[in-house]
């Protein structure tokens, strides 16, 4: 199996264009290689609140809103995923945490790299791990 390096940005349900595309790959495949892992495919599908839920529930048999749901493809060390997000949830969160839209969104981005990457966020020691390396490549990001 072959697989391209590529990075996709698609919306279902909703009209969202993600601003900043090419500074958002480039990061994205920064912190894939940082963490010494090899670029695959990732797809992005930027959604809503509703339309994430019923993949929740169709998917996961979870019952609850989320920001996002992370289909692992990974081969090896090769990253490869679907990546689906909640625009609604991102906003809500960000209002929530009182920060801007594209931190909290450039965070959820970045949060589903690390779990394909092998970071997990199920206890609070793995949580804490987790936060660090968000704010750790947030920093990088420069858009």
């Amino acid at each position: 199996m072959t697989f391209q390096n590529i990075i996709s940005f698609l919306s279902e349900d909703i009209s969202f264009d993600l601003e900043c595309q090419n500074d958002i790959q480039n990061w994205i495949q920064n912190t894939i290689s940082n963490e010494g892992k090899i670029m695959g495919e990732i797809t992005y599908i930027f959604c809503s609140d509703e339309y994430l839920h019923k993949m929740n529930l169709e998917h996961l048999k979870h019952d609850t809103f989320t920001d996002i749901i992370t289909f692992n493809y990974c081969v090896d060390d090769i990253i490869n995923s679907d990546i689906f997000i909640s625009v609604d949830r991102v906003k809500e969160n960000s209002e929530a945490y009182k920060t801007t839209f594209q931190n909290e969104l450039s965070r959820v981005i970045i949060h589903g790299i690390l779990h394909l990457i092998g970071y997990d966020d199920k206890n609070d020691s793995d949580k804490e791990v987790m936060r660090t390396k968000e704010d750790f490549y947030l920093s990088l990001l420069s858009i």
